[in-house]
């Protein structure tokens, strides 16, 4: 099945012309920035078709002549072709807004072939444009949307919903060509995962990409507080929703959310090509953490810290190994834990402040490599 990128032309490959925002003379042509380095990166390494899709008010009537219109469509072309920007098709609607054409951005009408088509996978396409109607056209194709938002209230007159409502469909949001390529090479290393046993029910929302926005909820007070730091401190966005028998005691919610974490980050982290995969350490006040992590493929720990009290908070200290273990099992990588310092409570949130930099550290990558951090030539 093939992916589409639907991109709209004004605004996005060329920039718009306001007031009128009629581009009908060259003297009102210019290429939208960086945008020939990056869509050619996309047409060359990414294996998605493109396809144009604009809104041309009126053309080929006497407030927009066809002669005005096709030397400048045909020299935007040829200048994308030259750089092996090829697009399989071009579609052009010509009404006005107040036509309500079901052809019109942000209807679908001029669309239709590709939709219901076993040959596309249109879930996994994307709408690039400038306008908050090339949103709602995503919406209407159900896929996502890359907006190009140098102005929201371009289009704010031709949508149906709210622009609250279309928040969901928007996959990106920037005025830069280089993110957009960034984000359609890379992607966003987001995972849902469960694990349900007749002990616990565990669901985990992992996006390795994210900003540090973290749902904690297991029933154990000082364990959501320390995997709440595996969010704010690497930077990722997690939610953990963990039902386990509690009534019984700890043991299988806190195992079996170090088994959940580690199965989300494995998926997550499938492709490690531009990855660092290594990464290491942080101190807390007295306290002094050391966590060296490897995201190789096989699991591994030693673990140099003791703790003279029996719990913090709810959490028995022996069950700290146990999740660390637990999850270097899953994840299938390499931990080295140690810690020294007086204090229980900053000795463990400084083991998982640490871990959370190790992971920030090990994940990130350049969008610009495809360099698979290993010599055996897999991970």
């Amino acid at each position: 099945m093939k992916r589409i990128l639907f991109i709209d032309r004004d605004g996005t490959l060329i920039n718009e012309a306001p007031p009128t925002y009629q581009l009908d003379s060259f003297d009102k042509l210019t290429f939208y920035p960086n945008m020939f380095e990056y869509m050619g990166r996309i047409a060359r390494e990414l294996d998605y078709e493109l396809v144009m899709v604009t809104n041309q008010d009126g053309l080929g009537t006497a407030a927009f002549p066809e002669d005005t219109f096709w030397p400048l469509q045909n020299l935007v072309m040829k200048s994308l072709e030259g750089e092996g920007i090829h697009f399989s098709a071009v579609h052009i609607d010509r009404t006005f807004p107040k036509d309500n054409a079901p052809t019109r951005k942000p209807g679908t009408g001029m669309l239709t072939q590709y939709l219901n088509n076993p040959a596309y996978d249109i879930a996994n396409s994307y709408v690039i444009g400038d306008r908050i109607t090339d949103v709602q056209l995503a919406k209407n194709l159900g896929c996502k949307a890359i907006w190009l938002n140098n102005d929201p209230d371009l289009g704010a007159g031709e949508i149906k919903d709210k622009v609250a409502e279309l928040r969901p469909i928007i996959a990106l949001e920037t005025t830069l060509w280089s993110i957009i390529y960034e984000y359609l090479k890379l992607g966003l290393r987001k995972v849902v995962h469960e694990r349900n046993t007749n002990e616990t029910q565990i669901k985990i929302e992992l996006n390795v990409d994210g900003s540090g926005k973290g749902a904690i909820y297991t029933g154990l007070g000082f364990f959501d507080h320390m995997l709440d730091q595996i969010a704010r401190h690497g930077k990722m966005d997690l939610t953990v929703r963990a039902n386990g028998d509690l009534h019984i005691d700890e043991h299988h919610t806190i195992e079996d959310t170090g088994i959940a974490l580690g199965e989300a980050f494995a998926k997550a982290l499938a492709d490690k090509r531009g990855m660092e995969r290594y990464g290491f350490a942080l101190p807390m006040d007295e306290a002094d953490a050391k966590v060296l992590i490897d995201f190789g493929g096989r699991n591994w720990i030693v673990w140099n810290a003791e703790f003279k009290r029996e719990r913090i908070g709810e959490m028995p200290t022996e069950m700290f190994f146990h999740f660390f273990k637990s999850f270097s099992d899953a994840a299938r990588c390499n931990l080295n834990i140690e810690c020294h310092g007086d204090n229980e409570h900053h000795k463990i949130e400084a083991i998982f402040k640490a871990f959370a930099k190790a992971i920030r550290m090990a994940v990130k990558r350049d969008p610009l490599s495809n360099y698979l951090p290993s010599t055996k030539g897999v991970l």
